[in-house]
């Protein structure tokens, strides 16, 4: 069955994937307007479903800052397959589209096909469960938060985790996925056994460390560039039952990153999560930002107060199950006591294992139902080197940035030895370095210090002075413009990407929304 021009939505024959994708050509005056300058895709043969309406989803993502209009067409490796047949001769790319949280455009495809994972789910979830090493196999773009549901159903979790559920597998596995579990776990994508991946080429591929292992290393923190994850095989573990939430604050900088380096550092199974974030210019700081906790001396945290002073908040978690209540609560004195932060600062909390791993979904409705979830976020996520981290607090925390109201700046450490070796995903060279994310929500028509341009203003002085400081940071979930920018990124790392690139989508038909590579002559040029 051939696809017709018409505006209606087609249900044909499914085969293997039931994949909707999304059509995009550029900015139109009219999104219902068919394009016709690719007529190939009208007449292609394909399989799955097609629909030119209700799609306005795909033509923005959780950055919320650029829009297309969008069209539609067919299914994953069919499409790829096609589009590469078209040769150099096409300006057509692929972007997969997961639950739609990049934040500068990197899941849109301004000339091309954005193919919305979330529609995809078979074959449905799969659980081994017999041996010694759990495991889940799963569509590429299934939530995370979905997984952990069904995993509880059978005393099971996966082992690391994003700060934010509500996101697709796929997603996370093409960036890396960093949470407070890294120090222990490493990322997402040390936590993966295989992949099913379709090429550049349109080849659909089974990869792991024992088979076709360099596309399984390439797809790993690749940004999309090498293929679409379309399915994954993801280790588990025993789940808990609750968690034992704990967060201190610290006046001094050194202290609070001591601290946090001798907690990752410990050899003990003391501790589950850690991270930490910075509080600038803020007052009445414990009763606005602690209500889920309990002080641990109610009479002194009501004394303190945070004078407008930069902060630094530890945030710790311990697992435990009902039957371990008795020695948790032993193990988190202990632990304690061995810590440095302002004393009548402690705050606790018991939660369950959901509700903690869910924990920003919360923030997420509140928001919602102020109508201040759907704004641009200017994001920034930078790795800093353990050796430039106090250089760089001194001069962002103290002068560039001027305070934390309209977003969370998160900062903890983690620990590159435990982190899977030979994937795409670029880290600094120490061993310990730190995530330091300013996770900022613009406020609508705002010409203020939390409007959007005042925010944009703010990362651009971050960017130009870690550019001009040599101190060896690196970008988490990067955004370059240029070509020398990326080679600047990926440093060593760049002839091996180059070449995965050649190898896997010779003809740069892949997530160009990263702006890596460009589409239009593209053997060429490289």
């Amino acid at each position: 069955m051939f696809i017709s021009q018409s505006n209606k939505l087609f249900r044909l024959k499914p085969l293997v994937f039931k994949i909707a994708l999304l059509f995009l050509l550029g900015i139109t005056t009219n999104r219902n307007h068919l394009p016709t300058n690719h007529p190939s895709l009208y007449t292609m043969p394909f399989y799955g479903n097609l629909s030119f309406h209700n799609i306005n989803h795909a033509s923005k993502d959780f950055g919320n800052r650029y829009h297309l209009y969008p069209n539609s067409t067919s299914n994953i490796a069919h499409i790829i397959k096609h589009v590469f047949n078209l040769g150099l001769t096409s300006h057509l790319t692929v972007a997969a589209r997961g639950h739609g949280h990049s934040l500068e455009g990197q899941s849109l495809a301004p000339q091309g096909v954005v193919i919305h994972m979330e529609s995809y789910k078979s074959p449905g979830m799969s659980f081994h469960t017999a041996d010694h090493y759990p495991y889940v196999d799963d569509s590429a773009g299934e939530l995370w938060i979905n997984i952990l549901h069904e995993s509880l159903k059978r005393g099971l979790t996966p082992k690391s985790w994003t700060d934010y559920l509500h996101l697709t597998v796929g997603g996370t596995l093409s960036n890396a996925g960093i949470s407070g579990q890294a120090f222990r776990h490493g990322p997402q994508i040390n936590n993966v056994y295989h992949l099913h991946v379709v090429t550049g080429r349109g080849d659909v591929v089974t990869c792991s460390d024992e088979q076709n292992a360099d596309l399984f290393n390439a797809v790993l923190g690749g940004l999309g560039q090498f293929g679409i994850i379309t399915e994954a095989r993801i280790a588990l573990e025993p789940a808990p039952a609750k968690v034992k939430w704990i967060r201190a604050l610290y006046s001094d900088f050194a202290t609070f990153t001591n601290d946090q380096e001798r907690l990752i550092s410990s050899s003990r199974d003391s501790l589950d999560y850690l991270e930490g974030f910075v509080v600038i210019n803020r007052t009445g700081l414990l009763n606005n930002r602690r209500s889920s906790f309990n002080p641990k001396d109610p009479v002194q945290a009501e004394q303190f107060t945070s004078a407008g002073r930069v902060l630094f908040c530890l945030e710790l978690a311990k697992y435990f199950n009902l039957e371990d209540v008795g020695s948790i609560e032993r193990e988190v004195d202990s632990l304690l006591a061995e810590l440095s932060f302002i004393r009548p600062t402690l705050f606790m909390s018991e939660v369950s294992y959901v509700d903690f791993l869910d924990r920003v979904h919360v923030s997420e409705m509140k928001l919602r139902e102020n109508n201040l979830w759907d704004v641009p976020h200017p994001w920034l996520n930078l790795l800093v080197p353990r050796s430039s981290i106090h250089g760089f607090a001194k001069e962002v925390f103290h002068n560039i940035v001027k305070d934390t109201s309209n977003g969370p700046v998160l900062i903890y450490p983690v620990n590159k030895s435990r982190w899977k070796n030979g994937t795409s995903f670029v880290t600094p060279e120490e061993d310990v370095f730190y995530l330091v994310a300013f996770l900022s929500s613009a406020v609508p028509s705002s010409a203020g210090k939390d409007g959007l341009d005042a925010i944009l203003a703010r990362n651009r002085r971050i960017v130009k002075f870690i550019s001009e400081s040599n101190m060896g940071i690196k970008q988490y979930l990067p955004h370059y413009n240029t070509t020398q920018e990326w080679i600047a990124h990926f440093g060593a790392k760049w002839e091996i990407f180059l070449r995965r690139k050649m190898l896997y989508d010779p003809l740069t038909i892949l997530a160009p929304g990263q702006r890596i590579f460009p589409r239009a002559n593209a053997l060429e040029q490289h």
